[in-house]
C-alpha cells in the first residue's frame, strides 16, 4: 500500500519539470523579446536603460502605418468574403447530398493542409496563365491579388468552424421553423444563423489572425508599390533586428493573442449554450 500510494509522485514531478521546460522553451524568446522592446539602445544585444520611445516612433513611422492599413484592409475583406462563402459552403455541405460530395468537401479543405509556400506559387502560376496583372498602378488595385489569395485559405478555416458547430446542432430547429409556416429563407435567417453566428465570429477571427500574420502568400501576389506588415517586418530585419521592430512584435503578439482568445471564448459560450 505504501509503494502505491509512493509511485504517482514521481511521475508528476517529472511532467511538471517537462511542462516546465516546454513552456520555457516556447515562451522566454516572448519574454526577452518584450523586455529588450524597452531597450534604450538602437540594438538589441546591449542594454542601455528602459524607455518607452519605440513604442512611441511607431506611431510616426509612415512605411509601418502603411503597410499596416494595406494589412488591415487585406484581412478585413478577405475574411468579409470568405464569411458568406464559407458559411454558404458549409451550411451546404451538411443539408446536401450530391454526387462527388465527399470529393468536393476534401478539396475544399485543402488549403488547411497544403504548405503556404505551395498556394502562393500555385497562384502566382494563375494569375500568370490568367494574364492578371500583379500591379494595377494604385496600391488598393494592388492589394486585390493579395485578397483573393487570402480567401483561398479563410474560407477553409471558416467553412471548417461552422461546419463543426453545425453537427452539434439540432437539425429539426429548421424543419419546426418551416412547419410553423416560416420560408426556407426566413428559417436560415432567423433560425440557423443566430445559432451560427458566434461560430461564424470565431472563424472570422481564426481567419482575421492568420491573414494579418501571412507573408509568403502576399509577398507572391502583391503588386508593385503594395507591402502588408508582414512583407514590411521582414524587409527590415534583413540588415538586423531593432527595438522598433522588437516593439512593434510585442504588439503582433499582443493583439493575436486578444483575438484568439474571444474567438475561443465565443465558440466556449455557443457550446455552453447548446447543453444549457
Amino acid at each position: 500500500m505504501n509503494d502505491l500510494r509512493f509511485r504517482p509522485t514521481f511521475p508528476i514531478s517529472w511532467q511538471a519539470l517537462f511542462s516546465l521546460l516546454i513552456f520555457g522553451f516556447m515562451y522566454l524568446p516572448i519574454l526577452v523579446l518584450t523586455i529588450y522592446s524597452f531597450n534604450d539602445s538602437r540594438y538589441s544585444t546591449v542594454w542601455k536603460g528602459f524607455t518607452w520611445k519605440w513604442y512611441q516612433s511607431l506611431l510616426q513611422d509612415s512605411r509601418i502605418l502603411t503597410a499596416l492599413t494595406n494589412s488591415l484592409v487585406v484581412a478585413v475583406v478577405a475574411v468579409a468574403i470568405a464569411a458568406v462563402i464559407g458559411t454558404l459552403m458549409a451550411v451546404g455541405l451538411a443539408k446536401y447530398h450530391f454526387f462527388g460530395k465527399r470529393v468536393y468537401q476534401g478539396v475544399a479543405y485543402l488549403p488547411l493542409i497544403i504548405p503556404d509556400i505551395a498556394i502562393a506559387v500555385a497562384t502566382l502560376v494563375f494569375l500568370a496563365a490568367v494574364a492578371i496583372p500583379l500591379s494595377g498602378g494604385l496600391i488598393h488595385l494592388s492589394l486585390g491579388t493579395i485578397i483573393a489569395a487570402h480567401v483561398v485559405f479563410c474560407l477553409a478555416y471558416i467553412a471548417l468552424v461552422v461546419s463543426t458547430r453545425l453537427t452539434d446542432l439540432d437539425p429539426h430547429l429548421e424543419e419546426a421553423a418551416l412547419d410553423l409556416g416560416a420560408t426556407p429563407t426566413q428559417a436560415f435567417l432567423q433560425v440557423l444563423l443566430p445559432e451560427l453566428m458566434p461560430a461564424i465570429v470565431a472563424g472570422c477571427l481564426l481567419a482575421f489572425v492568420l491573414s494579418l500574420d501571412d507573408f509568403l502568400i502576399a509577398s507572391f501576389t502583391a503588386g508593385g508599390g503594395a507591402a502588408t506588415l508582414p512583407m514590411e517586418i521582414f524587409s527590415r530585419i534583413r540588415t538586423g533586428v531593432k527595438p522598433d521592430i522588437n516593439a512593434l512584435s510585442v504588439i503582433l503578439i499582443l493583439s493575436s493573442g486578444f483575438l484568439f482568445a474571444l474567438a475561443e471564448y465565443l465558440r466556449y459560450r455557443s457550446e455552453k449554450k447548446q447543453f444549457e
